[in-house]
């Protein structure tokens, strides 16, 4: 299934009590519009899920939805290492009105692959939503292989990959061997060419939340054949893409919404704000990247 070239991994912005600001979610969610997402993935890593309540998500879960209103697909990410309690999210996600659901690799107690199949196949056997699976082993400590990921592609509703394995090996492989409609986005900025070189479908992406018009219109240069000017502005905004992940993900996009003027508030625990320092360095990486004129 195709959500798109650039979806966005969204942030959640909090107030100054740490609580979920509804107001600045809806102007946030308003300017990713309207600056190149084609889907949100809402309540996901980047949207702090570790650390959000599930009365808190389904906030999340409802807000989007209701100030999409239909435009752009809502993507809720519903999956955890309890498969009960992913059903259980997975269930309420979709009464609140969600297009789909993303489900991360389970973390921690490290199924083997046979496990991973299990789990995600009980998961989409009790929806009708459709599932993206998420393939992030440097956060789970596990891999969802391929011929694993082959398995599950089989199930009608399981219909795309979040690969952040950052092994453009396998994901050829699966980009092969998937079944027709079986889409492969790359969970990682820095390799959204790459993976659209090899027949992926776009990036589910963090850097959106700064550079949007820029990526998609580097992902419709590529795709019209304008390959050289694809890798220009590739290399334009590498810079950026590196100096949001300079600190754990979402620390440095939310300062960098705030420089852009788009409240965010802070993190939560267990991670930290940027030091002055670090804010600095971001800075003075975002803003030739914000003043240059991109040619295509």
């Amino acid at each position: 299934m195709n959500f798109g070239k650039v979806i966005t991994a969204m942030i959640t912005p909090f107030n100054e009590f740490g609580q979920v600001d509804v107001e600045a979610t809806e102007r946030l969610i308003e300017h990713l519009i309207e600056n190149g997402s084609d889907a949100l993935v809402v309540g996901g890593t980047t949207g702090e899920s570790p650390t959000l309540t599930t009365e808190e998500k389904k906030l999340v879960f409802k807000t989007a939805v209701q100030v999409v209103n239909g435009r752009v697909p809502v993507i809720a990410g519903t999956g955890s290492n309890n498969t009960q309690a992913s059903i259980e999210l997975t269930n309420a996600a979709a009464s609140l009105g969600v297009d789909a659901v993303m489900l991360v690799a389970p973390y921690y107690n490290r199924p083997s692959q046979e496990g991973l199949y299990q789990h995600f196949k009980t998961i989409a056997d009790s929806t009708k939503l459709p599932v993206m699976l998420y393939n992030v082993p440097g956060r789970s400590a596990i891999t969802i292989d391929v011929e694993t990921t082959l398995r599950l592609a089989q199930i009608p509703n399981i219909v795309s990959m979040k690969e952040a394995s950052e092994d453009l090996d396998a994901m050829a492989l699966l980009i092969d061997q998937a079944p027709a409609g079986f889409t492969v986005y790359s969970g990682d900025d820095s390799l959204t060419l790459p993976v659209l070189a090899i027949g992926g479908a776009g990036v589910v992406s963090v850097a959106s939340h700064i550079f949007g018009k820029e990526m998609q219109q580097m992902a419709t240069l590529f795709e019209g054949g304008k390959v050289q000017a694809a890798a220009r502005m590739h290399r334009q905004l590498l810079p950026g893409m590196k100096a949001l992940f300079a600190a754990p993900n979402p620390v440095p996009v939310k300062a960098a919404l705030e420089m852009y003027h788009i409240k965010t508030g802070s993190v939560r625990l267990p991670l930290l704000p940027l030091t002055a320092e670090q804010e600095q360095s971001l800075r003075e990486t975002l803003e030739p990247i914000w003043s240059a004129t991109i040619v295509s």
